[in-house]
């Protein structure tokens, strides 16, 4: 699956239908519980929080990744399937998602970052990431990349914030984007 073939949404929960939520949620817990073998409360609270937004790709002629009123044809869809590869069918056209975080002082928190088992090493980790960032604006933007991914992180404007540590058995690097400045030459560092 490419990824000019996926679309890109953006909602807050209260926009989330039923059928979207579970999606969303069954691709993390399938993934970071299920796949990553880190029993953790996945469920913490913050996605119900207003100022967090839910980013994700799905397929485009899905029509997954239905809002609040787009739930007309819900009951008719075929996002029952069960993609044994972990694909987007697996998770109602779902390729790959993440969350922004209203965090104090007007920070954003990038997490839950997920690419479907069956959509991997499609470009949509970056298009994702792309379509979040532009979301954040020129707010600065802080994560917890699984220090693997401090390459891929790094290539959207992060840099290293603090030590690596272990969490759930997995080692993590804190990162942080700053905007950049108005002033500041094209292609220069955040």
């Amino acid at each position: 699956m490419s990824p000019q073939t996926v679309e890109a949404r953006i909602a807050s929960f209260a926009q989330l239908d039923a059928r979207t939520l579970h999606d969303l949620l069954r691709l993390r817990v399938d993934v970071f519980v299920v796949e990553q073998r880190c029993p953790y409360p996945e469920l913490d609270g913050r996605d119900v929080e207003p100022g967090t937004r839910h980013v994700w790709l799905t397929r485009a002629a899905d029509g997954g990744g239905r809002t609040e009123g787009d739930v007309d044809n819900a009951a008719d869809s075929d996002s029952d399937s069960n993609d044994a590869d972990g694909g987007a069918d697996s998770y109602g056209g779902v390729v790959a998602y993440l969350r922004i975080l209203a965090d104090p002082g007007g920070l954003a928190r990038i997490g839950r970052v997920v690419v479907a088992p069956g959509a991997r090493g499609g470009g949509h980790a970056g298009r994702l990431m792309t379509e979040a960032l532009a979301a954040v604006g020129d707010r600065p933007c802080v994560l917890e990349a699984q220090s693997h991914l401090v390459g891929f992180y790094a290539r959207h404007g992060f840099a290293v914030s603090g030590p690596e540590y272990v969490e759930d058995g997995i080692p993590h690097t804190p990162m942080r984007r700053r905007p950049a400045h108005p002033d500041a030459p094209e292609g220069a560092a955040n």
